[in-house]
């Protein structure tokens, strides 16, 4: 699944092609997604100018004139791919392009979707922060509202492992699997400790860890694994950078370690991680 370094890269891709357009026409080629699409839906939207493109943790907010806000998760295998100097009329579809849009630009983007988990929805952008999908959701990793206080007071009392409580998004918005075995490894805490062993000097060390690691895949472009292409269709090349994600077995690089790297399951996903370094 997408995770918060691979949407805020779609985002970004883009933005400058539907940032002050209008949305001349919009084709859904079925009714739902992982959810039906809003009743009327492609009526709802066309002709409306895209005042902004945003990002709510994995969610895309595209803010549409007349406060009208289109949400976008690319769930499993989700991807949104530009075509430049393209209308609708000169694409050729295929079996999983499920909606596509037309701007007065003069190009389209197309969402593919084969597994079909992603969903889109509309909402009213005064009463976004208290949509469904929206308002149990912690603060984004990579904003002030995030910091080691915050994740410290939220880690107390919490018997569940470190690595469930960052998964849990009422925590932190917008991490997943991925970035959280990469920022535990990095902070050399074990993902099998207790969440509320973290609290204090422990959370207060992780919060710029998990900055970094989300800024470095943001820069790389994500990680791609399988379905994540970049919405110019160029991969992403974080998965270079892992030192502990997908390397069971292989030895671990921290100086003086060398220490297979070891895989177990923690609430149906695989966690990696350095047995030696994480304590």
């Amino acid at each position: 699944m997408p995770e918060l370094p691979e949407v805020e890269t779609v985002r970004r891709g883009i933005a400058p092609v539907l940032e002050g357009r209008v949305l001349t026409r919009v084709l859904a080629r079925r009714p739902d997604l992982r959810i039906p699409l809003p009743e009327n839906f492609a009526g709802r939207i066309e002709g409306r100018r895209v005042e902004h493109v945003g990002r709510r943790a994995k969610y895309l907010l595209l803010r549409l004139e007349g406060d009208l806000v289109l949400l976008i998760h690319l769930g499993m295998s989700g991807r949104i791919t530009i075509h430049p100097g393209e209308k609708l009329a000169q694409i050729e579809a295929g079996p999983h392009d499920h909606v596509l849009f037309e701007t007065d630009g003069g190009d389209s983007l197309v969402y593919n979707d084969p597994r079909r988990f992603g969903l889109m929805t509309l909402a009213e952008g005064a009463a976004l922060d208290s949509h469904p999908l929206l308002a149990k959701l912690g603060p984004e990793p990579l904003g002030n509202m995030f910091t080691g206080p915050h994740l410290s007071s939220a880690l107390k009392g919490r018997s569940s492992s470190i690595k469930a409580a960052l998964l849990d998004q009422r925590v932190v918005s917008g991490l997943g699997n991925i970035y959280v075995c990469e920022a535990l490894y990095r902070a050399r805490i074990s993902p099998r400790r207790k969440a509320s062993s973290v609290a204090g000097a422990r959370a207060e060390r992780l919060v710029p860890i998990i900055r970094q690691v989300l800024e470095e895949a943001i820069a790389a472009g994500g990680s791609t694994l399988k379905d994540y292409a970049k919405a110019d269709g160029e991969l992403g090349y974080f998965q270079h950078n892992f030192s502990v994600y997908g390397r069971a077995g292989e030895a671990c690089a921290a100086e003086g370690c060398g220490r297979p790297i070891s895989q177990i399951v923690q609430q149906g996903r695989s966690t990696f991680f350095c047995p030696g370094c994480q304590i």
